[in-house]
């Protein structure tokens, strides 16, 4: 079978394409034929040795696919070769045939697209997770997205309009802004053009944000952050921006808010059940189309590295997937 190769840290044009083994289940496990693997933006940072997970050489990025199971390892009840699935993993997912735990997959009903389903395990798995667990969002409670454009922000945006929160979705031009808006987003806020921590003050008035959906980090954390409301969770998502920001500690204290962290990877091992009962509840959103889950573009495995480069450019507005089947 043929994987998109990491070999050595550096920049997207440094992954190769070679023929590998194909793998073979171990008890507890499945081996699935992948049909799209979804792309993301810790996969930039995992090819380059700036994420928390350093995979041992070579290694293949990506970390959520769509495909068929085509073996089951020793002991695996519940699901049989032919099915389809939807699954996870830390990074891999960028070839042809991946082995994992069962557990690391769910069957997909036959409304949900392979295309739709590639992208459903992370960017809304981490979504629903921080929304849920992490920031317990309650319904007519405000929202604020960070960066609500890309794959991640457009989850925020759909799950949060689904959980019963008022949305303000916060990208960097006009033209993003529109993109959650057709999302769903309640009100925009063009940060590229406008003070964000000013702009925020008009649409919240002296109550303040009470959730901050944070995937973007730099100088518009701390913003967003003095722009809280008492009691508020400001959700650390990711760095998106590149800046891990440093914050005034003293902010927390005056607002009596929280700043929660979101490690979804950890979650997951952590907490299995929880997961179980959010990736359900994900799937029975798709399956009645409350997810829109649709890629923004779909690139041929042989040019992974221009679609890592769009995300690392920031350009995209939705999950970029790869088709490794064709």
């Amino acid at each position: 079978m043929k994987a998109v190769l990491c070999k050595a840290f550096g920049p997207p044009d440094t992954l190769v394409i070679e023929d590998v083994a194909s793998p073979v289940p171990a008890p507890g496990e499945v081996m699935v034929d992948i049909r799209y693997a979804a792309l993301n933006f810790f996969d930039t940072l995992i090819i380059a040795g700036k994420y928390q997970v350093r995979p041992p050489f070579p290694f293949s990025p990506a970390g959520e696919f769509a495909g068929r199971i085509s073996a089951l390892g020793e002991g695996v009840a519940g699901l049989a070769v032919g099915d389809r699935v939807l699954g996870s993993c830390s990074h891999g997912a960028a070839r042809q045939q991946i082995a994992v735990p069962a557990s690391a997959v769910s069957k997909i009903p036959d409304m949900v697209t392979d295309e739709a389903a590639a992208g459903l395990s992370i960017a809304y798995g981490t979504t629903i997770h921080a929304l849920r667990q992490r920031g317990r969002l309650s319904p007519g409670e405000s929202l604020v997205v960070l960066g609500a454009s890309g794959g991640t922000g457009l989850a925020a945006v759909e799950i949060g309009k689904l959980m019963g929160a008022r949305v303000i979705a916060c990208a960097s031009s006009d033209e993003k802004c529109e993109v959650a808006r057709k999302a769903g987003a309640d009100e925009t806020i063009n940060y590229g053009a406008n003070d964000l921590r000013e702009e925020l003050k008009k649409l919240t008035g002296s109550t303040g944000v009470d959730v901050v959906y944070d995937a973007v980090g730099g100088p518009m954390t701390e913003a967003a952050l003095r722009s809280m409301a008492w009691g508020g969770r400001l959700l650390v998502i990711g760095f998106a921006s590149g800046e891990i920001p440093k914050l005034p500690a003293n902010l927390a204290l005056l607002k009596g808010c929280d700043i929660v962290g979101v490690w979804w990877g950890e979650f997951v091992k952590r907490e299995p059940e929880n997961n179980r009962q959010n990736v359900a509840q994900l799937i029975e959103w798709a399956s009645a189309g409350k997810l829109a889950s649709q890629p923004h573009r779909i690139y041929p495995m042989s040019r992974t590295a221009e679609a890592l480069d769009e995300i690392a450019g920031r350009r995209a507005t939705g999950k970029i997937l790869l088709d490794v089947a064709g």
